[in-house]
């Protein structure tokens, strides 16, 4: 099985418990979600957009396997990848409006890889952990639990990132003054950042207002 074309076999939606891990994260940074298995992965990538805390401002795409394993001479694999439609340019490239969560993850035999900013390069590792049927009262996504915020935008993957941390935890450090500002002007605070703070409620209202929005312009659109 080599598409999504080909379905994963389930017969009805299901709500799909899924575990998404920050590659590399010391600590670990991780989330841990409950989404429709019919979830384009267009959305899907909204969704760890919230839950993470990234702005949605630099490329992305899903893929099956590891994009950075590599293989026996150094060279690393090549993957089957879902990007927007609209950046679909080589050949292998696939719309992720065309594919949902529970094939993906099918194609992926229970996991898969998100990778968010090609600069910073953060991958994120999605694990199926069980399925159940969906109900009435199934919410179109919910966090149920993570540890850690997600490190900050344009921050230079987890070397920069901790740095950065490094800095602000050390008033005496030589770059405190400068991280400090950069830090307050990237969340729009003065106040402390705390790297291991998550306001999972915060994430779950905004995911309920991302899902009211998009089921209102599908109203307006029939």
């Amino acid at each position: 099985m080599d598409s999504c074309e080909a379905g994963t076999g389930v017969g009805q939606d299901s709500v799909l418990e899924v575990r998404v891990d920050l590659v590399d994260s010391e600590p670990e940074i991780w989330r841990r979600f409950e989404l429709p298995g019919s979830l384009a992965l267009s959305q899907v990538h909204q969704v760890l957009q919230a839950a993470f805390g990234w702005e949605d401002a630099h490329l992305h795409r899903f893929a099956t396997s590891d994009p950075f394993a590599p293989l026996l001479h150094g060279e690393f694999p090549e993957v089957l990848q879902w990007l927007p439609g609209q950046q679909c340019e080589e050949p292998g490239d696939r719309p992720e409006e065309d594919c949902s969560l529970d094939q993906l993850l099918a194609l992926g035999s229970g996991g898969a890889f998100y990778e968010y900013d090609f600069g910073d390069s953060w991958l994120h590792r999605l694990e199926l952990v069980s399925r159940r049927p969906a109900d009435e009262d199934s919410p179109p996504a919910r966090l149920i639990d993570g540890a850690r915020r997600g490190p900050l935008e344009d921050s230079g993957g987890f070397p920069g990132y901790e740095e950065i941390m490094d800095a602000l935890a050390d008033p005496t450090h030589p770059d405190h003054a400068e991280h400090s500002a950069w830090v307050a002007d990237i969340t729009g605070s003065v106040a402390p950042f705390d790297p291991a703070f998550l306001d999972i409620p915060a994430v779950n209202r905004v995911l309920a207002e991302q899902f009211r929005r998009t089921q209102s312009g599908e109203k307006r659109r029939k």
